[in-house]
């Protein structure tokens, strides 16, 4: 049985892919560190690791997602519409984080559903 002991700030690289998809809930306390922090954090060691890389490039795909899709609903606002959607949004985001930091804890990986995408991994 062979392991990785590979650490990165200090920890294996399934609880670092773990925290990526995590820290986008950084969010829910500082507005706009929950896409900077994820962003940062696979940018460090993406060419050291290539489950890393995999992880920060579904995070950063489903990132993107939710802010095409968080713009369509400030359109949509208009018609009260999209404060449905922006709370939907919020919900799936706040669930689809967590399923993929247990994946990735799991050293799994697990693509977001409704994820557009823009790095191929």
């Amino acid at each position: 049985m062979s392991e990785n002991k590979e650490e990165y700030w200090g920890m294996p690289v399934n609880t670092y892919c773990m925290l990526i998809h995590l820290s986008q809930l950084t969010s829910i306390v500082i507005p706009g560190l929950g896409f900077i922090l994820p962003v940062i954090m696979w940018a460090m060691n993406k060419d050291k690791s290539e489950e890393i890389d995999k992880h920060g490039k579904v995070t950063i795909n489903w990132l993107i997602s939710l802010f095409i899709y968080s713009v369509v609903c400030g359109i949509l606002v208009f018609v009260f519409v999209g404060m449905i959607g922006f709370f939907v949004l919020a919900l799936l985001n706040f669930i689809f984080a967590i399923i993929a930091a247990i994946k990735a804890n799991d050293n799994q990986l697990w693509v977001y559903p409704f994820s557009i995408k823009f790095f191929k991994w």
